[in-house]
């Protein structure tokens, strides 16, 4: 493994890595989300201990119900009034509920531990402090510039990721995946000004 893989390779793995990903957690894959989670891992505990009181829509709508009661008193009972059709199953048509926090955060793991063990069996691990030769010549050789310019690119990008509500993992692949029209234009956004970016770079500067 002393070369990347082809780009098909890369393709196809990225495609079942992803298909896999939805057939378990019946969720989108997205690493930022996964990360703005993480980050916040106590208010999401908290999040999910107070959904897990309310398992079924029944549940929720007693507790409502209740609650109401105790804070505007009961609603007078009609006699008149027809009696209540039979709730509908509709199950399949509730929005799912988000990824449990430890679910995402044994994804971030797992990019990292994968991207060091793909490291060391190309022979390519080494701890760096730069971006390489490619940005010293294209940017700039200057260590305090270097960090300046990777800090501002990293609030740019994580505003813009934010903001497009997704980041390439979210939208590119999962989105795009299944024909979201917000994830394709997503898409065609940042990887369009990616490639004029890096004209840019490569050929005019």
């Amino acid at each position: 493994m002393s070369n990347y893989w082809p780009w098909w390779a890369g393709a196809t793995g990225l495609a079942l890595v992803t298909i896999n990903y939805t057939l378990i957690t019946d969720r989108s894959l997205g690493v930022s989300t996964a990360w703005d989670r993480v980050l916040h891992w106590r208010a999401e505990r908290r999040i999910e201990r107070e959904e897990a009181r309310f398992a079924n829509d029944d549940a929720l709508v007693n507790a409502l119900a209740t609650a109401t009661a105790e804070e505007f008193g009961a609603p007078p009972a009609r006699q008149d009034a027809p009696a209540p059709a039979p709730a509908e199953d509709e199950g399949s048509s509730a929005p799912p509920r988000p990824t449990p926090v430890i679910t995402q955060f044994a994804l971030l793991v797992s990019i990292f531990i994968g991207g060091w063990v793909a490291a060391v069996i190309g022979g390519r691990f080494q701890l760096r402090w730069d971006m390489g030769a490619g940005f010293r010549h294209l940017v700039t050789a200057d260590p305090t510039t270097m960090i300046a310019v990777l800090f501002v690119g990293g609030v740019l990008v994580g505003f813009g990721t934010r903001l497009a509500g997704g980041c390439s993992s979210g939208h590119g692949l999962s989105g795009c995946g299944r024909l979201r029209p917000v994830s394709l234009v997503a898409t065609a956004v940042f990887f369009g000004t990616a490639v004029g970016v890096s004209f840019l770079l490569w050929k005019v500067i």
